[in-house]
């Protein structure tokens, strides 16, 4: 049995329209970068990319999308992303475009990227600050990220459970 390789392309959907943020769906963005790949290299590129496209994972709170390919093709769905120039759905298309930000073998390297990506992010605007209120969200923002305060919980959860008096 032979493994096909894959890679995963990770993608953030700017726009300058707030209501295009509520149209981010896989199959609105997975017709769009498939009418992009057949503009920019024709059916030969369209068909390379076609063999196992798929749009793995969308948020369209942050925008982020992943999209996984053959190997032996990411570059061809790469070079179409920039020509992506509207999302469609529901009858109606909203102007944006698809920014990459990784290209990553597995959904976890894209993952551990798109962490340290967000918290890049993060202390940006914290930099960015006006006021004390607007500082101590993204602080407390940044202090959510880690997996620290999460194991934390769950160990006080275990330690409830085993007293016996």
């Amino acid at each position: 049995m032979v493994r096909f390789k894959n890679r995963y392309v990770l993608c953030e959907v700017v726009s300058e329209d707030p209501r295009c943020r509520q149209c981010i769906e896989d199959r609105a963005v997975g017709l769009a970068v498939r009418d992009a790949i057949g503009r920019v290299h024709g059916d030969y590129g369209l068909a390379c990319c076609s063999i196992s496209f798929t749009v793995k994972y969308v948020n369209a709170y942050t925008g982020t999308v992943l999209l996984r390919c053959r190997k032996d093709f990411y570059r061809l769905l790469c070079s179409a992303l920039p020509f992506v120039r509207q999302l469609e759905s529901r009858g109606q298309r909203y102007p944006c475009a698809l920014h990459t930000l990784h290209v990553g073998g597995t959904i976890r390297t894209c993952q551990k990227f798109l962490i340290q990506y967000n918290r890049r992010q993060l202390l940006t605007l914290l930099q960015n600050c006006t006021n004390e209120e607007e500082r101590r969200c993204i602080q407390k923002s940044l202090l959510s990220c880690s997996l620290t305060e999460e194991q934390s919980q769950s160990g006080d959860e275990e330690d409830d459970g085993t007293e016996t008096d």
